[in-house]
């Protein structure tokens, strides 16, 4: 399995950017996929997830109404809009996936501590740096 994000870059506050990871070797139907991200000195935090199964959805309280996830399970691609970026979105970005054959992959997206015991397979990271 792999996954390579790309999309990344400086913006300044206020701007947009969309990330996309493209997956490989694994059907993201049966894959929730998601995103986090990590800021120097920071807690890794669930971004946002997708299940593959059914396309529900997780945000984490710091993206909701300004950062969507999507998905087109065809091309095994995920994407992530961000709108309205703020300095503090500022970090690196992740794109995770993890077997989920019953559906509980986006409720392992609010997990900080051990996260990898569900999201198995993580891409190289992007760099997203937003100026104020």
């Amino acid at each position: 399995v792999q996954l390579v994000e790309s999309g990344g870059g400086l913006v300044q506050a206020g701007g947009s950017l969309r990330l996309s990871c493209v997956g490989s070797g694994l059907n993201f139907d049966d894959f929730a996929i998601g995103w986090f991200r990590q800021a120097p000195g920071k807690e890794r935090e669930g971004v946002s997830c997708i299940s593959g199964s059914d396309d529900r959805t997780y945000y984490g309280d710091s993206v909701k109404g300004r950062f969507t996830i999507s998905s087109d399970n065809a091309k095994n691609t995920m994407y992530l809009q961000m709108d309205s970026l703020k300095p503090e979105d500022t970090a690196v970005y992740y794109c995770a996936a993890g077997f989920d054959p019953v559906g509980v992959g986006i409720d392992w997206c609010r997990v900080t501590d051990s996260v990898e015991q569900f999201y198995s397979y993580w891409g190289q990271g992007t760099q997203v740096t937003v100026s104020s």
